[in-house]
């Protein structure tokens, strides 16, 4: 933990030219006065009167304030005060002389080496000399039994003994301590500069007293002026340097405040060398060491073999408050010995506590980022191939959709492998499976670069095809991905052949996945009806595109007879079985075609322009229906779910906080489900609209989640409080370990950001039991009820179960042995 040698060397040559140029300009000046002197006409001052003047001077030069800087201190003495009183006393060489004989007793008695020594005392010649070559200038005559009173030359005189003293001294301590010389040369002035007018005020009180006769008891003043800007100048300093440097400290806690280990390690030491005053900080942890000055970052890489602490070095284990865990060493470099105060100390093992908290906390969430990428990715990825699983292909599709920077048409080719069953039925599914991953091989493979290859699940892939300049390259380069599987497998010494149908449809025009993926389906099945490798979707075979338009232009009629209505899922406590909220599911009784469910009916409302009517008598008849059970004494939250076109609309939210207030409904009894997927998709037009509902207490959710992109990053921007795992992690929370492992991250996640969890499509105990077992508190599905119409769902809560109203389930615990979801019910509640 040391500077390079080079470095030092250079510091230590300028330091010792500095050093060597004022003892020789010392020296200089003192054979100077020893040549005056000797040309004085008369006897030299009694050696009683130099005792008592060298004794005053050792004193006024005892008595010091100290400010440590790294292993150097700076430190205020009154030794101009004892000169200047000289000066008009006895001749100017003989204060010279005794000032540095009294320089030299102090400096032996607290002995720091040879080279500070002769510096002291060359600076003490140098500072004494300026003062009294002022005296002489002025041609001030002293005298010991009648003193003149010369108040200008006293002036000067002090003036000349403070800039020469700055200018030997200042130089030496900026290259000691690596600091600039103003910053160095204008530390604490303004407490010098009062400091220094003490001193003046001090020198002309005992000077105009022995000079004017008048009552010598004026003279105590001076020493209680003296202690008084003693104590004043102490306690300044003192209350200075511990109110920065406590300053310092809250504000390096603050910048630990961060997630990243990496910079929490460089703001702890680099803070640390600036907190505590050392030459260099470092932190060892169990693989790696950080090292820094106050201004930057030495170096940061693996730790080293440990040698002995060198005598100039501090150090304090990184442990919590409770002393219960041990991260790593802090360790300070002071360029010297340096003993800390208590209050130093103190403040070392604060900023250890938290320096070790702020590692523990970047660490967590080092490793909780690194499961979710871990999960992430998993869930993104198809475990048996590879390849990317249908979630990643949506949501890179999505991005095509919505994005305009890149070049070029692109097209879905969607393949599905004939007669596969056949393999899995004679030769075994690990035989399947080895196909399978050959398939995928050749696909990635012959996939050019920037397509997307995907496995869907069983026997059906996808490749997106990107960067086309013409529709036709469409059909040509999925040929050449089917050719690609035109070589025989071999698979347990046999060699089987693969043959492949392939649809292909094209994005232009769609304007959306789930519509360019029901084209290529299409287009795949009509390759495998016609026996052709692969067809291009065409709109003129597709029956599908005119039911839709049959919808679209019976939309209106819909909205203005209310054939829209509500229906209402119970969410449930999976622990007491208690109803604790209810999620609002749409339904289009259509007078010919029966109940349309949102998947057949949302994404034409989306396009005709009725969106905003839709979405407000979906809000409307939700309202209604809580009113109604809250006047039954069952006050329950209702979740709605909002398509993420109604959040681009900036009239949204008003109209919801309006339909809240018109209901007299509490906004927090609302919740709003968007789903993951287009939501984090259009993330930044419509965090606003998100932002402002939360703000105004409405409840947000993300639906399916699971299924969309779900990092920290994303999750930190939505403003949710709570999430609901999708249906398909459900279904295969007992049979799949990677099912049960996203539902578990996904309730930590949850519980260290402060949300709830709902799964859906709870179907039996023993899925129930399982998520209960892996921490998820609530739950919705066929289980407990199928969404029922506002009226029969008020019936399903006032019957309940087992003889107690709200309730759909038998608890899984005694009561009061958890902690359950809070709910609302008010005291009026029938029996």
């Amino acid at each position: 933990m040391t500077r390079t040698r080079g470095d030092e060397n250079v510091t230590d040559q300028r330091l010792r030219l500095l050093i060597g140029l004022v003892v020789v300009l010392g020296v200089c000046a003192t054979a100077g006065f020893l040549a005056y002197a000797l040309s004085l006409p008369g006897p030299p001052p009694h050696p009683l009167v130099l005792a008592v003047f060298g004794a005053g001077l050792i004193i006024a030069n005892r008595v010091r304030v100290h400010v440590r800087v790294k292993s150097n201190v700076d430190s205020n003495t009154w030794g101009e005060v004892p000169v200047l009183i000289g000066l008009t006393l006895i001749p100017a060489p003989w204060v010279v002389f005794c000032t540095i004989a009294a320089i030299t007793v102090i400096r032996c008695l607290s002995w720091l080496g040879p080279q500070k020594t002769a510096f002291g005392i060359a600076k003490g010649a140098l500072t004494t000399g300026a003062a009294a070559a002022v005296f002489l200038a002025f041609d001030v005559q002293p005298d010991l039994v009648q003193p003149p009173f010369p108040v200008l030359p006293i002036v000067a005189a002090l003036i000349a003994f403070i800039v020469v003293d700055h200018l030997a001294f200042v130089p030496v301590l900026s290259v000691a301590t690596g600091g600039g010389l103003w910053q160095v040369a204008l530390h604490d002035w303004t407490t010098k500069l009062i400091l220094h007018l003490g001193e003046l005020a001090a020198t002309l009180i005992v000077v105009g007293v022995l000079a004017t006769g008048t009552n010598p008891l004026l003279l105590l003043v001076v020493p209680l002026v003296v202690v008084c800007m003693h104590l004043w100048q102490s306690r300044s300093v003192r209350t200075r340097e511990e109110r920065e440097s406590w300053q310092r400290l809250a504000k390096a806690t603050d910048e630990l405040n961060a997630v990243d280990l990496t910079q929490v390690l460089h703001s702890a030491t680099t803070r640390a060398a600036q907190i505590f005053s050392a030459v260099e900080a470092a932190i060892d942890l169990a693989a790696r060491t950080v090292r820094a000055t106050e201004t930057h970052v030495l170096a940061d890489g693996p730790l080293l073999v440990t040698t002995p602490s060198p005598p100039d070095e501090t150090t304090v284990d990184l442990v919590a408050h409770d002393g219960s865990v041990r991260v790593g060493v802090l360790r300070l470099r002071f360029g010297g010995t340096v003993r800390l105060t208590e209050v130093e100390q103190y403040k070392l093992r604060t900023f250890a506590s938290a320096v070790c908290t702020a590692i523990r906390n970047a660490q967590a969430y080092a490793e909780l980022a690194r499961i979710a990428a871990e999960n992430a990715h998993a869930a993104a990825h198809d475990p048996l191939t590879g390849l990317a699983n249908r979630r990643r292909l949506y949501e890179h599709a999505d991005r095509l959709f919505r994005s305009t920077a890149h070049t070029g048409l692109f097209a879905l080719l969607l393949i599905d492998l004939n007669h596969f069953k056949e393999v899995n039925d004679t030769l075994g599914h690990a035989a399947g499976d080895e196909v399978l991953r050959q398939v995928a091989g050749r696909l990635r493979d012959a996939a050019a670069p920037g397509d997307l290859v995907a496995r869907l699940g069983g026997d059906e892939f996808a490749v997106l095809l990107t960067a086309l300049p013409t529709p036709a390259l469409a059909g040509h380069r999925a040929t050449g991905m089917l050719a690609a599987l035109d070589a025989g497998i071999e698979v347990e010494g046999m060699q089987l052949t693969v043959e492949a149908a392939g649809g292909i449809a094209l994005a232009a025009g769609t304007g959306s996945v789930e519509e360019l993926m029901r084209r290529a389906d299409i287009a795949m099945y009509q390759a495998k009806r016609a026996g052709e490798p692969t067809v291009v979707y065409a709109h003129a075979r597709d029956t599908a595109d005119l039911d839709r338009l049959v919808l679209t232009g019976e939309l209106r009629r819909a909205v203005a007879e209310h054939e829209f209505t509500v229906d209402f899922q119970p969410i449930v406590d999976l622990g007491s079985g208690e109803v604790v909220a209810a999620e609002a599911l749409a339904r289009w009784r259509h007078p010919q075609q029966g109940n349309l469910t949102p998947v057949q009916f949302l994404e034409t409302v989306e396009r005709s322009g009725q969106l905003p009517a839709f979405a407000d008598a979906v809000l409307e008849q939700s309202l209604l229906a809580l009113q109604t059970w809250r006047e039954a004494g069952f006050d329950l939250p209702v979740a709605v779910n909002v398509s993420p076109r109604s959040l681009l609309d900036p009239t949204f939210p008003a109209a919801v906080l309006a339909r809240l207030s018109r209901h007299d409904v509490p906004a927090n009894r609302l919740v709003l489900e968007l789903t993951e997927t287009l939501t984090v998709s259009q993330l930044d037009v419509v965090e606003r609209t998100l932002a402002e509902l939360r703000n105004a207490g409405v409840k947000l959710a993300i639906d399916d989640f699971g299924t969309g992109v779900s990092s920290l990053s994303v999750l930190s921007r939505i403003p949710v409080h709570q999430l609901k795992i999708d249906r398909e992690f459900v279904a295969g929370v007992e049979t799949s370990t990677e099912a049960a492992a996203v539902i578990r991250t996904t309730v930590d996640l949850a519980r260290n950001l402060h949300l709830t969890v709902v799964a859906e499509g709870v179907e039996s105990e023993p899925q129930r039991h399982a998520l209960w077992q892996l921490g998820c508190t609530a739950g919705q599905g066929h289980l407990f009820a199928r969404p029922y119409s506002a009226v029969r769902f008020l019936s399903v809560l006032r019957r309940g179960s087992g003889g107690r109203p709200g309730v759909l389930a038998v608890a899984l615990h005694d009561a009061g042995s958890v902690v359950r979801l809070p709910v609302r019910r008010l005291p009026n509640l029938p029996a």
